[in-house]
């Protein structure tokens, strides 16, 4: 069964910077896609990026024009999210999910996935 731990969030100040990372604590990240999820409190789970297995992310995938980035590195067993140019509205628990899913235009939906973390949380304020 696969398990995944993140790890990275903090306390930040605006327009700073963090690197978000996804590990396998147990099993392997190479057959799956993987995707970055965050909460809000008193809003819903929002899909922020995602990354396939052969290592491609979807065009649709990059709604902040390049603040987040998503890589890679099965050598690692890990998949990153760097964040850059942090604002106080990116304050939230952010998750990593994990399923054998083929990424095509879009980013699949949370439910699509079969596998999750237990959060990182991330808080930007002065």
């Amino acid at each position: 069964q696969l398990q995944l731990v993140e790890s990275g969030g903090g306390l930040v100040q605006p327009g700073g910077s963090l690197k978000l990372s996804c590990t396998a604590s147990r099993g392997t990240l190479d057959t799956y896609a993987i995707g970055w999820f965050r909460q809000a409190p008193g809003k819903e789970r929002e899909g922020v990026s995602c990354i396939s297995k052969y290592d491609i992310v979807p065009d649709s995938a990059d709604s902040e024009k390049g603040r987040f980035t998503i890589s890679r590195d099965n050598a690692k067993n890990t998949v990153f999210l760097q964040i850059d140019s942090l604002k106080a509205e990116d304050t939230a628990l952010y998750y990593c999910a994990a399923g054998r899913l083929l990424l095509y235009r879009r980013c699949p939906r949370g439910d699509e996935y079969d596998h999750w973390g237990q959060g990182t949380q991330v808080t930007v304020a002065s």
